[in-house]
């Protein structure tokens, strides 16, 4: 067993660990590799255009924070403390972004709002191209993220409570603020912290609808593939890992914090009809839904439209990749590789990993290590990561050399990148199986592996399909990790979309991001399908 995770370790070192103290080393060499110490932090600081970023960065992201957050909670209470109808389907439709890259809102805001927009005139003579049209784009891109971990916060919840509020007389507005909000303080704290970083991290929305309003991630890209200064590029990489790396602690300990709210005799709470509560929770969720809907139906509008806004006929012109700028339909296919064999691949690491962290008996202090480079990856931004790799692998003292420019760095970079979220997800599965399982099985003298095939697999079998389809997506979707990878044979469909958009092609961007919704639509209601027979043969004794 402590092969299996020394193996996985060294994965982790090398794909993740390794790279980082590579851009670390970088940020204090000039172009000719020499020692010059903080002098590349000092140009930075000293170029205004560049701080200005910073200051760009964090401004989005908190205002971004509190509007994401604000929508999903009410999104979130509605779900949970209504008795609207529909619920299902405005659940659906509030996760349907997950799904899209992320530089998807910003070309449909170019066709809402843009110079040529459809509705141009409700911005009443703003620009979209900006902090305006960042926020909205980020607030589409993290809304799904906030709700999940708010939805999850809010069904925690004890019956007992609000009945022993009710008898003292207490209000509506002061039961919320004495009993609802206290329970869902570490959800709420936790999902705006996971919006901070995925905006103060993303490339996608800034890179398309940003104009000159320039924000860290943008800046790293200008600095490598602009003007090839790949030691400011990683300077600029290493300020955004601060953040970045701040929130994600602050979140951790917020967590560690959290006690639990129901105990063995909690009684589960269930909404009662109320038609005014009701009906303005639908309202709302109606608005939400048409927000998210008005957004992919207008990609979907300009992927359609021959030639906006002088030839309004449709047509499956945009549909022809091989015939722009961007890798054709050879990116779309790289893309579904990498999803394929990131689905695996990763699966298989992450399970393992996890198993040998929670399982594993002994090597206290191994074990803890192992789970620290588990943990890390959630902390360093794509972009970070992506420029990470070429310093690294690129490197020609490098026997990995090889895997620069291939399909398996592509592979390792996506693993990496989403490593940390499918790791916690198999090591909750794992807390829930009785340890009893490991320990009869020793006195028993059965092998690890039989216990684990046998036993293990097949009870965590649902968080494995979970793992599977979201490392599946996420790979579909990236951009930000894969921008500094991909080679001339190796091309991606979020990568396209962005090259399509630098070259104007915006229609064919619009409908490229779209081929990828399909995909990612159409692999979950596979995935629905086939688990829902899988898990029916495999999980019938829950039912018992």
């Amino acid at each position: 067993m402590l092969v299996f995770m020394g193996v996985i370790a060294c994965y982790l070192v090398v794909a993740l660990a390794l790279p980082l103290y590579a851009i670390l080393s970088k940020s204090f060499k000039n172009n000719d590799g020499e020692f010059v110490g903080l002098a590349n932090y000092l140009e930075y600081f000293n170029t205004p255009s560049l701080t200005y970023s910073i200051q760009n960065s964090l401004t989005i992201s908190i205002i971004t924070t509190l509007i994401s957050v604000t929508i999903a909670f009410t999104l979130a209470y509605g779900l949970s403390r209504s008795c609207m109808r529909l619920k299902g389907l405005f659940k659906i439709i509030a996760l349907v972004p997950i799904l899209v890259p992320s530089l998807l809102p910003g070309i449909a805001l170019v066709y809402l709002f843009g110079r040529q927009g459809l509705i141009k005139e409700l911005l009443f003579g703003h620009d979209i191209y900006g902090p305006i049209g960042i926020v909205i784009s980020e607030v589409f891109f993290t809304l799904p993220h906030a709700l999940i971990i708010i939805m999850t916060a809010l069904s925690i919840a004890d019956a007992r409570l609000y009945e022993a509020a009710q008898s003292l007389n207490a209000g509506k507005v002061k039961t919320f603020f004495t009993v609802t909000l206290p329970g869902a303080r570490y959800g709420l704290i936790s999902a705006g912290f996971v919006v901070f970083t995925l905006t103060i991290t993303d490339f996608g929305a800034p890179k398309v609808i940003g104009g000159d309003f320039n924000v860290l991630a943008t800046d790293i890209y200008k600095q490598v593939i602009g003007q090839q200064n790949f030691e400011m590029g990683a300077v600029v990489s290493l300020i955004l890992l601060l953040p970045a790396g701040v929130a994600f602690t602050v979140d951790r300990i917020m967590q560690r914090k959290q006690v639990a709210l129901l105990s063995a005799r909690a009684v589960a709470y269930e909404p009662k009809p109320s038609t005014s509560f009701d009906w303005i929770m639908f309202s709302w969720a109606t608005i939400v839904s048409i927000f998210i809907l008005t957004i992919l139906g207008t990609c979907q509008y300009a992927a359609l439209i021959k030639f906006y806004p002088y030839d309004l006929t449709l047509s499956l012109k945009n549909y022809q990749f091989d015939l722009m700028d961007g890798g054709g339909w050879e990116s779309f296919y790289n893309s579904l590789e990498l999803a394929c064999w990131t689905a695996v691949i990763g699966t298989v690491l992450v399970f393992l990993g996890a198993y040998m962290v929670e399982k594993g008996k002994g090597f206290h202090l191994g074990r803890s290590l192992f789970q620290f480079l588990a943990m890390l990856p959630m902390a360093v931004p794509g972009l970070v990561l992506g420029l990470a790799y070429i310093f690294f692998f690129n490197s020609p003292n490098n026997p990995l050399n090889f895997l620069y420019h291939t399909m398996a760095i592509l592979v390792i970079s996506t693993v990496t990148h989403f490593y940390t979220v499918a790791h916690l997800t198999a090591v909750t599965a794992l807390k829930q199986m009785d340890p009893e399982f490991e320990s009869v099985a020793s006195s028993l003298k059965t092998p690890f592996y039989r216990t684990f095939t046998r036993i293990t697999v097949p009870v965590c079998l649902p968080a494995i399909l979970d793992i599977s389809i979201y490392l599946f997506v996420n790979a579909m979707t990236t951009v930000s990790a894969v921008v500094f990878l991909y080679g001339p044979h190796t091309s991606l469909a979020s990568v396209a979309v962005l090259n399509m958009d630098d070259a104007g092609d915006i229609a064919p961007a619009a409908a490229m991001g779209m081929m990828i919704f399909y995909t990612n639509a159409s692999v979950r209601i596979l995935h629905g399908l086939l688990s829902r027979g899988v898990l029916r043969k495999t999980q019938s004794w829950r039912s018992r």
